[in-house]
This record gives structure tokens, sequence and C-alpha cells, in this order.
């Protein structure tokens, strides 16, 4: 079981899921129709393109899983340590993410794939961020991970085994802002296409100057 969260990791887990959503039905309604914040899609196209010698699609696809994995490495880079602990460089982290979401706007507008590489690297950066906390690995651009846990929470019900309620509630959490995010991102782009990421733009700069100021009025938190 996983150790108990404090209360403000709900919400923040539950915004970053959410903008996580967002930026991946953009994606998907988006002229390339793709997903962008995750890889099991795209390393599936990956495959097929090189099935098919689509030297144009594997450079594509390639690019996309290089990106998010380059969000990775920067974040790993700046922060240096795959568990989540108050006190480390988030947000620059946040900064990166929100700098790179902002850049995927006139791209994508101009029908540039460069759009979504900014994209996927600035997902790349976010799912790292948080990688791991107290025994609980959280991912916010997937819920293939939270669906799991979900289903294993069901059968240890019906068993009448017992339940790890904070990794239950964390899944449910991490769903329901990226479901969220999906309904939200959707409704943006028709109304306003690729500007609909100046939403998540501007959360992730909003989290990086808020966890500045705590960080300043808590020095000594860990």
């Amino acid at each position: 079981m996983i150790a108990r969260l404090p209360r403000w990791v709900w919400p923040a887990t539950w915004v970053l899921a959410f903008m996580a959503g967002i930026i991946n039905v953009v994606g998907f309604l988006g002229f390339e129709h793709q997903g962008i914040t995750h890889l099991t899609g795209t390393t599936s196209m990956l495959g097929a393109a090189i099935a098919d010698a689509n030297m144009s699609g594997v450079l594509h696809f390639a690019l996309l899983i290089v990106a998010f994995v380059l969000g990775c490495a920067i974040s790993g880079f700046v922060i240096q340590d795959s568990k989540f602990q108050l006190g480390r460089r988030y947000g620059v982290a946040l900064l990166f993410t929100s700098s790179l979401l902002f850049l995927s706007v006139p791209l994508l507008s101009r029908g540039s794939a460069w759009g979504m590489y900014s994209a996927a690297c600035a997902a790349g950066i976010q799912n790292a961020m948080v990688s791991a906390f107290s025994g609980a690995v959280v991912r916010t651009t997937h819920v293939s991970g939270m669906l799991t846990d979900l289903g294993i929470s069901l059968g240890h019900v019906l068993r009448r085994l017992p339940l790890d309620t904070p990794r239950l509630r964390l899944s449910l959490t991490v769903i329901t802002g990226f479901l969220c995010g999906g309904i939200a991102g959707a409704l943006l782009f028709r109304a306003v296409r690729y500007e609909a990421l100046l939403v998540p733009a501007s959360l992730s700069a909003l989290a990086a100057v808020s966890y500045v100021v705590f960080r300043l009025r808590h020095p000594r938190q860990h």
C-alpha cells in the first residue's frame, strides 16, 4: 500500500492529468489525428511504417518518440530524481513545459509537425516530473496504468482483500482529470483550434509560479 499523501497532491495530480487530456485530444482532432502524450500508439504506427517501408512515416513517428524521450531527459536533468519530493526544481520543469506548449500553438496553426514534437516534448517533461510518489507510480499523461490499478482494486474488493484506498483514489483522480481534459480540449478545439493548447500552457506557467512562491514561503520543507 502507498503511504498517506499530502492534501495538495490530489488537486495537483488532477490538474496535470487535465492538461494532458487537452493536449492529447488536440493531437487526435488536429491535422495529424495522432495522440501526443503517450507512445503506445505511436510505437505501433512506427512499426507499421517500417513494415510498409514508409520512410516519411518512420521519420515522423520516430521524431515523436524522440521528442517525448527528450522531454523525460530534460526532466531528469533538471530534477535529478524519479521520485517526487518538495524542494526540487519542479518550477523550472513546469516553465519548460509551458514554453514548449506556447511554442507548439503557432507551429500547429501553420500545419507544421514540429508543433506536435514540441507538445510531445512538453508531455515527456510532465510525465517524468512526477513519475513516482510514496510508493505509487504516477503517470499523468496516459491512463493505462491507472485503469489497471482500478481493475486490480475491484478484484481485491470482490475477493474481500484489503483495499489500498489512496492508490484507488489516485487512479480515479488521474482518470477523471484526463477525461475532463479530453472533454474540455475537444470543446476548445472546435471553438479556437490549436489555441486550445494555451490553456495547459497557461496552467503549467501558473503552477510553476505557485510552486516557486510556495518554496520561498516554506524554504525548509522537503
